[in-house]
């Protein structure tokens, strides 16, 4: 059985995807206690491990387990399959959670919270025959009928990513003389490609990478910080749960970096792929068809939200939207319309400003990891022509994600077509448009480009080190 996630984290899969199989590697502590003797391992028909000491004693062995921290800090491959234990990134673990929430006396339940990415909506709309906000309505009746308190978009948070990301690029393209942060830009919201950023490329890679939060865990300071104020709870208190279209994002919400230290809280506590959640629906007996429609939440006022999204494609919009921005704040030019050029493949393609014969902006999308190897050794040999590249693990982007619904009589390429056009079919917004952001970085962030936004809707990467049994990669 392929992994789940993407190619730079699984076994083997399609030749686009890298990563020759091998178990993990990483190293057990044993304990060594003081005594001569030589013990034996005697193995239970269940699979449980005694030791047996010379005088007959015998001790259970704890089973090694491997995290995704510990994933997260090894280099011994580049992959965290099926042999990595993800028990607190699963709808066990929510319904555990709901399940203590019905029992605790008054005052130490958790506020429990989902947030809904649209590319899970559309994979769910494609398979119910639904439409995306019917579904996403839907799917806010079925969580708060299993006891979650509120639901929310995360179409929201990625207003605060895709303003981010804009700003960034601005200022690294006007400093790029004597700036330590580097051209071209490298998109960072897919967590499969900074995985195998920072395994594989390591320090090289670092300046490149954008420090512009994900929608997920913009989403995660959104919660844990200020929705959590305005319900007056510490963040250890709300058990934040995101539904995503890539098995990645667990990895992603296991990272140190979005560790609330003081409460020692995950700002995303749980990643549940848009199939977990259909197997919740089926586990559940719930037809998502049949039920009412409830109204999505909103972080900010008692008024319900209205699902929406970004022009730009799947993967969030990112090159659309930081091209556009760029382009006007940078030389005054609005433009109307990107016109894509595919290069190598349909996943790999550029779009350029000129004026006057002279190129201004030269931007590139590079998904799936055959062309993020290209993109990689163009950088390597200082012939990358491009100031920014929206760079995704998956071939097509987010919509295409591990974790999206599969059909059995479908093939898959019509199926992405069917959640592609699907996906289309929502309402977009201009995150520069949105009231409620606006008033947010007023209210809560105290303004833009602010120490209290650098640290909310900002994140920092690490290169890992390299062990000396290093794992061989086919190029």
């Amino acid at each position: 059985m392929a992994s789940p996630f993407s190619g730079a984290l699984q076994l083997t899969d399609l030749d686009d995807f890298i990563g020759p199989s091998q178990d993990c590697i990483k190293p057990v502590k044993v304990d060594k206690k003081p005594g001569s003797g030589v013990a034996r391992i005697h193995i239970e028909d269940d699979g449980s491990y005694f030791q047996v000491n010379p005088d007959g004693g015998t001790q259970k062995l704890e089973r090694a387990k491997v995290s995704l921290n510990d994933c997260l800090a090894c280099s011994g491959c580049v992959t965290s399959a099926e042999t990595v234990l993800i028990t607190q990134q699963s709808h066990e673990e929510l319904r555990r959670v709901l399940r203590a929430n019905k029992t605790a006396v008054p005052g130490q339940q958790r506020l429990v919270v989902v947030s809904v990415s649209p590319q899970s909506t559309a994979s769910l709309a494609v398979r119910l025959q639904l439409n995306p906000s019917d579904t996403a309505r839907k799917l806010t009746a079925f969580f708060k009928k299993i006891g979650v308190h509120y639901v929310f978009d995360t179409a929201f948070s990625r207003n605060f990513s895709l303003l981010e990301s804009q700003r960034e690029f601005v200022r690294r393209f006007r400093g790029q003389a004597d700036s330590k942060d580097a051209l071209p830009v490298l998109a960072s919201a897919c967590p499969g490609w900074i995985c195998y950023a920072e395994k594989t490329h390591g320090s090289f890679v670092l300046p490149y990478l954008s420090t512009v939060r994900s929608p997920q865990q913009v989403m995660g300071s959104l919660v844990k910080d200020f929705f959590a104020q305005q319900q007056h709870l510490t963040p250890d208190k709300v058990y934040h749960v995101t539904v995503m279209p890539c098995y990645d994002k667990k990895l992603e919400a296991s990272r140190l970096d979005f560790l609330c230290q003081e409460h020692q809280a995950r700002e995303v506590d749980c990643v549940l792929t848009t199939g977990e959640v259909f197997q919740m629906l089926e586990e559940e007996g719930v037809s998502l068809s049949e039920l009412e429609l409830a109204p999505l939440d909103s972080l900010t006022s008692s008024l319900c939200e209205e699902p929406s999204s970004h022009r730009g494609g799947g993967s969030g919009g990112y090159l659309e939207h930081i091209f556009r921005y760029a382009a006007r704040e940078l030389f005054g030019i609005h433009v109307d319309e990107i016109t894509y050029r595919p290069l190598r493949n349909k996943d790999f393609q550029e779009a350029i400003l000129e004026r006057e014969g002279r190129v201004l902006l030269h931007f590139a999308m590079a998904y799936g990891f055959r062309n993020i190897q290209n993109l990689m050794q163009k950088l390597k040999r200082g012939r990358c022509p491009y100031q920014y590249v929206e760079v995704m693990a998956c071939p097509s982007g987010c919509l295409n994600g591990g974790g999206q619904l599969k059909a059995a009589d479908t093939p898959s390429k019509q199926l992405l077509l069917q959640v592609e056009r699907t996906y289309s079919t929502v309402r977009t917004q201009t995150p520069e448009d949105v009231p409620e952001v606006q008033a947010l970085y007023q209210n809560w962030l105290q303004g833009e480009g602010s120490e209290l936004a650098g640290r909310l809707l900002h994140t920092q990467y690490h290169a890992v080190e390299k062990l000396s049994s290093g794992l061989g990669i086919r190029w």
